[in-house]
């Protein structure tokens, strides 16, 4: 008898655990990608998937107080290198609080748009960039502005920001209806 329920325990747990599965696989289209613990889903656009990451929340708010959510719902293609909380955080105290106000939009909007390549460059489009400038890649912003793109070991890219600052690609790829995002460690500056 106790064999039995040990059986029938064991046969419910694994119904539940693979009706659990089958009901998350369902619920993730092929290109998803988890950021900041949500997915990402290639058929949304840029704004609609980093509103629910949570390791995004600052970027939300800048964009939301430049003004650029409209653009960047567009429909593009971009290429965003989308800063972490922890970029920002890295940034000398006060800094964010200063640049979200009315008076600094401007200077925001420019610190953004500097985050953003017109097109579609994957991870390969820019390691194949990389590769045929010798080493470096140009990427034009589109707040007019160049980030260069380099190699730091075999699949490893970092972009050098005009002031020096080099940020490193921590998730590559992240594929949305309107372009492409990749998340980095470091806020990049004009």
């Amino acid at each position: 008898m106790k064999k039995n329920l040990l059986s029938f325990a064991l046969v419910a747990l694994l119904g539940t655990v693979t009706a659990t599965s089958a009901s998350a696989q369902a619920t993730m289209t092929p290109g998803t990608v988890s950021v900041g613990g949500q997915a990402m889903y290639p058929n949304k656009n840029i704004v609609e998937n980093a509103v629910n990451s949570a390791d995004h929340t600052t970027l939300v708010s800048a964009v939301k107080a430049a003004g650029l959510v409209e653009t960047l719902q567009g429909k593009g293609p971009f290429t965003v290198f989308a800063p972490t909380n922890a970029a920002f955080n890295a940034l000398p105290a006060g800094t964010v609080e200063i640049l979200v106000k009315p008076e600094n939009k401007a200077t925001l909007t420019k610190i953004l748009t500097y985050h953003v390549v017109a097109g579609n460059m994957t991870a390969d489009k820019i390691m194949s960039a990389i590769k045929a400038g010798k080493g470096t890649a140009s990427l034009k912003t589109v707040s007019g502005g160049t980030l260069k793109a380099m190699m730091n070991g075999p699949k490893n890219v970092v972009l050098v920001d005009e002031k020096g600052g080099v940020s490193t690609i921590s998730t590559y790829d992240v594929i949305q209806s309107n372009g492409v995002i990749h998340v980095i460690d470091k806020v990049l500056m004009p």
